[in-house]
C-alpha cells in the first residue's frame, strides 16, 4: 500500500475510474544506441549546477545519465495516437507509456531494443493532458535576518534532541543549498501568509508534476504543504524550520487519492529531476507496500532488498550521484506489514524512523531490518506530536514519519553547508555514526538518534588543517560591511577568501599586522579565510549577514 506517511488522514477517491485491468506499461530497453546526446555534452541535460557538483565531488558522468532515446520512443507512439508518454527513467532505461489498445503490445514488444513490458496502473486518462514544463527559476534572494533573537517555540522540541539548534546558531541554516521534495501536493502553499517570506526571498526555485491533468501542485494535497513546513518555516516564537535559508523545489510525484504502481514510476522520475536541477537533498516522505487498486503490482516485505523495487533503485543512485536522499520509513509499525516500506530501504539513503520528543519509538514507525539484513531504519527522530503547519495555515502537532523525515533532511542540508569537503554518502555517513545507537542499532531506532552538532564538531577540519594555536582575530564577526584582520606575529599578512563550497573568491596581501575587507558586495552566508603569516596558516569562518 502506498503510504503518505502522516497519520489520520481521511483519502477519499474522487471520481479517479480505478480498475484492475492495466492500460498503462513499463517498456524496458535494452540500450541507448545512436543517441544525439553524448557524456561530453552534458549541459545537454544536467543544469550547470548538477555538472558542477559532478566535478566537485569527482562524480562520473556515464551512458546511464543519457536521456533515453528519443528514437525508441517515437517508434512506440507511432503504433497509436493514443498512446501517452507518462514518465521516463535515463538510470532504468524505461518508459511508461498509457496504451488504451492491448492490441498494440505485441508490436510494442517485438519492436528492437524492447526487452519487455510490465504492467503498472490502470488510469482514465480521457481528460485532456495538461501542458507542464518545470519553473526551475532562481531569482535574487533578499534574506530577511531574524537571527539576532530567534525563539523557536515548541519547535525547539524538534532540534533539541539532534541539537541542531547548536548548528543554526553556528550561521548554518541551509542558505545555498537546494532541497528537492517529493509529494502528493502543497494545497495553498503559495498563499498561507507564514511560508511568504520564502517566495519573497526566492527560495521556491520551481515546481513540476508528474501527475497528469491536475492544474497545479498547490492544489490536490495538503501532505506536502505539512511536510515542507518542517524545514522551511520562519515563524518567530512558533516555529522555525529545520533549514529555514534553504531553496526548494517541490515535485509531485504521488496520485492524490489512489495507490498504483505507476506511482514509484513517478517517484524515479522524481529522483532523476531532482539530480538534473543539481538538488542537494531529496525530502521524500512516501513509500510503497502493497497497491490495493492495482494488486497486480505488489510485492512482498521480503523483495524490500534496496534492489527489487524501482524506487528503490533510483534512490540508491541518487545517493551515489551526490544527493542526500532522505525517506520516511514508513507507518506500518502496528500493521500486519510491520517492516519498512519502499524506497526506504534503499542502499545510500538515510531512512528515517519516528520517536517522541521524549526519545520514545512511536508505536506506528515501521521497523527493519531491510529484507538483506541491512540495518533499517538508518535514524530516528521526532516525528510524534511534531509541529507543523496546515493546509489552513494553524500551527499544531501531528504524527508520522512523514515528520520525522523532513527534521532530519533539514538538518541535513545545514551540516552538508557547514561541511562542503564531504561527498553525499560520506555525509550520510558521518551522521548515522553521529547517533546514539550507532555501535548496538536495533530494528526499531536503528542506527539511533544523531547528534548534528557533534558530526559538525568531529569533522569540522573541512578542506583546510586547523593550527593548534591562534595569532589572527577578525572583528566584527558576523560582519555587514567591512571586517579586519589582526595579527600578533609581525609579518607579512596573506589571506585567501573562499565560499562554503571551497571555490576561491580571491587574495589579498598586506605588510601590516592588520588588513581590512569590503564584503557590502557579497551575498550572506558562511565562508573561510585562510589567513597565512610567514609559515603560520589559520582559517577563520566569517559569517556574512
Amino acid at each position: 500500500m502506498k503510504k503518505l506517511f502522516i497519520l489520520g488522514l481521511i483519502l477519499s477517491a474522487i471520481g479517479w475510474g480505478w480498475a484492475q485491468d492495466a492500460n498503462c506499461y513499463r517498456v524496458y530497453l535494452s540500450n541507448k544506441n545512436n543517441s544525439p546526446f553524448s557524456t561530453d555534452r552534458p549541459e545537454e541535460f544536467l543544469s550547470q549546477r548538477a555538472i558542477a557538483k559532478r566535478t566537485r565531488f569527482n562524480i562520473p558522468i556515464t551512458i546511464q545519465d543519457l536521456p533515453v532515446n528519443q528514437s525508441y520512443i517515437n517508434q512506440i507512439k507511432a503504433f497509436d495516437p493514443n498512446i501517452r508518454v507518462l514518465a521516463t527513467s535515463k538510470w532504468l532505461n524505461t518508459v511508461v507509456i498509457y496504451c488504451p489498445n492491448p492490441a498494440h503490445l505485441p508490436g510494442i514488444q517485438n519492436l528492437g531494443g524492447v526487452q519487455y513490458l510490465v504492467p503498472v496502473a490502470n488510469w482514465d486518462l480521457n481528460a485532456p493532458a495538461k501542458e507542464n514544463q518545470p519553473q526551475d527559476e532562481t531569482p535574487e534572494q533578499n534574506n530577511v535576518n531574524l537571527w539576532d533573537d530567534v525563539d523557536y517555540g515548541n519547535s525547539i522540541d524538534q532540534f533539541a534532541v539532534h541539537r541542531g539548534d547548536l548548528l543554526h546558531e553556528e550561521g548554518f541554516r541551509g542558505e545555498g543549498m537546494l532541497i528537492a521534495v517529493f509529494d502528493a501536493g502543497w494545497n495553498n502553499f503559495d498563499v498561507i501568509p507564514h511560508f511568504q517570506p520564502l517566495f519573497n526571498n526566492g527560495q521556491i526555485w520551481g515546481t513540476y508534476d508528474f501527475v497528469p491533468n491536475l492544474p497545479s501542485v498547490y492544489t490536490g494535497h495538503s501532505h506536502g504543504t505539512s511536510v515542507t513546513s518542517i524545514m522551511a518555516s520562519q515563524i518567530d516564537g512558533e516555529l522555525i524550520g529545520t533549514a529555514p535559508e534553504a531553496n526548494y523545489f517541490f515535485i509531485r510525484s504521488e496520485i492524490p487519492y489512489a495507490e498504483q504502481l505507476i506511482e514509484e514510476d513517478f517517484w524515479v522520475a522524481a529522483a532523476e529531476m531532482a539530480d538534473s536541477i543539481g538538488a542537494d537533498v531529496i525530502n521524500s516522505s512516501l513509500g510503497y507496500t502493497t497497491f490495493p487498486d492495482f494488486p497486480q503490482g505488489d510485492l512482498t516485505s521480503q523483495d524490500n532488498d534496496g534492489v527489487t523495487g524501482v524506487s528503490s533503485q533510483a534512490a540508491t543512485i541518487a545517493g551515489q550521484k551526490g544527493i542526500v536522499v532522505v525517506i520516511s520509513a514508513g507507518n506500518e509499525g502496528w500493521s500486519e506489514w510491520g517492516f519498512i516500506s519502499r524506497p526506504a530501504d534503499a542502499i545510500d539513503v538515510l531512512s528515517v524512523g519516528a520517536m517522541s520528543k521524549d526519545s520514545v519509538i512511536a508505536p506506528f514507525s515501521s521497523y527493519g531490518p531491510s529484507a538483506d539484513g541491512r540495518v533499517k531504519p538508518d535514524i530516528t527522530s521526532v516525528g510524534w506530536d511534531t509541529w507543523h503547519v496546515t493546509e489552513y495555515g494553524d500551527i499544531m502537532q501531528g504524527n508520522g514519519t512523514s515528520f520525522s523525515g523532513p527534521v532530519i533532511a533539514g538538518l541535513s542540508a545545514c551540516l552538508w553547508q557547514a561541511l562542503p569537503h564531504l561527498s553525499s554518502t560520506e555525509l550520510m555517513q558521518v551522521v548515522r555514526e553521529a547517533s546514539h545507537l550507532y555501535n548496538n542499532p536495533n530494528i526499531n531506532f536503528g542506527y539511533g538518534i544523531p547528534d548534528f552538532y557533534q558530526a559538525y564538531l568531529d569533522n569540522s577540519v573541512s578542506i583546510f588543517t586547523y593550527p593548534q594555536q591562534t595569532f589572527v582575530s577578525a572583528y566584527p564577526n558576523p560582519v555587514a560591511d567591512q571586517i579586519t584582520f589582526y595579527s600578533s606575529l609581525e609579518e607579512e599578512m596573506s589571506i585567501t577568501l573562499f565560499d562554503f563550497t571551497g571555490r576561491n573568491l580571491g587574495s589579498w596581501n598586506s605588510q601590516d599586522p592588520s588588513l581590512s575587507l569590503s564584503l557590502a558586495d557579497f551575498p550572506s552566508g558562511i565562508y573561510l579565510a585562510r589567513v597565512t603569516i610567514g609559515n603560520h596558516t589559520e582559517i577563520i569562518k566569517l559569517i556574512k549577514r
